[in-house]
């Protein structure tokens, strides 16, 4: 009976130390918030090919919608979702001309095309309309998302995946859900697009492993980050300036389990989040593995918690882009 007790004290304490080591290893690479832009990255290309600055997120917005689509080899994929975008809102703005929008089209690093096949839909609609931010380097999705953000006019600021997996006019569901929020704390709000009601015929097509990915997935999210959302990672949000601001400023995680620590940031800020179902397709060409990019999200669930639970990371928000 002693000998057992001494195993089970031993294994306690084994459990701690790993406990300790982990928090340690999590403090010490734990990443500060990465505002920092290339000088090549402060500036945007017009019709006539002229250089001009980038706005900021802290000015005034000047126009109702920016469109944000982060794009990292996409100059097959992108045509057809800018192709439906820009249809969409043409289509609006004509029937309401007080409507004003922009899209910025983020080359993440690209080794394609992706910059050019942007820059066509530049020399047809006008850089008003479609901005095109080459990344020097490869940032990450959300560190994507992040830089075209932070470059934006908009009153309301729309992340939209270069894939066209959603449809672009479920735009209208969104803003509908966001216009219900209510009452918006200093005007914030987030409006979240989801795929939870497709999951019984995602269930059925899936493989049993990937399955368990899934679930397992939508626990470990649950469970150490952010309640109350069904689909995090649905990559068709829609914020005001405000929220965009506040939340933005203080993500940390620029791949794929950014859209969790976004949403995670907006509830610690009470930022009030509106969820609705939206029609999508899966396209061929994901970047996702599911088996080693199910590993990596779940580590980041765990250091994302792990950081704000030890101080490594804090709410504090960044400093003004450089």
């Amino acid at each position: 009976m002693d000998c057992l007790c001494e195993i089970v004290q031993a294994l306690i304490a084994l459990a701690a130390l790993a406990l300790i080591v982990v928090a340690v290893l999590a403090h010490v690479t734990a990443g500060k918030v990465n505002m920092t832009r290339h000088e090549k990255e402060k500036y945007f290309l017009s019709a006539t090919g002229e250089k001009q600055t980038f706005p900021s997120i802290h000015d005034p917005f000047s126009i109702e919608l920016s469109v944000v689509v982060p794009a990292y080899n996409e100059e097959l994929r992108l045509p057809v979702m800018m192709g439906e975008a820009m249809d969409y809102l043409e289509q609006r703005q004509k029937k309401n001309p007080s409507f004003t929008y922009e899209v910025i089209v983020v080359d993440d690093g690209s080794k394609d095309k992706t910059s050019q096949v942007a820059m066509q839909y530049t020399s047809r609609y006008g850089a008003d309309k479609v901005r095109v931010l080459t990344l020097v380097k490869n940032r990450g999705k959300g560190g994507a998302v992040r830089m075209g953000t932070l470059s934006s006019r908009g009153r309301l600021i729309l992340m939209a995946d270069a894939d066209g997996a959603t449809k672009f006019c479920d735009i209208e569901k969104v803003e509908a859900a966001l216009n219900e929020i209510t009452p918006k704390p200093e005007n914030m709000a987030i409006s979240c697009g989801s795929r939870a009601h497709l999951e019984k015929d995602s269930i059925a097509q899936r493989s049993l492993f990937r399955t368990f990915l899934m679930f397992g997935f939508h626990f470990l999210t649950w469970f150490l980050c952010v309640r109350g959302i069904k689909d995090t990672q649905c990559g068709f949000k829609l914020f005001t300036r405000e929220a965009a601001l506040k939340t933005f400023s203080c993500l940390h995680v620029e791949r794929w389990a950014f859209d969790v620590e976004l949403l995670y940031i907006a509830q610690c800020f009470k930022i009030p989040i509106a969820e609705v179902a939206v029609n999508w397709t899966e396209i061929e060409g994901s970047k996702l593995v599911p088996f080693w990019s199910s590993l990596q999200m779940g580590r980041d669930l765990f250091f994302i918690r792990l950081r704000y639970v030890t101080g490594a990371w804090t709410l504090q928000p960044a400093l003004k882009a450089d």
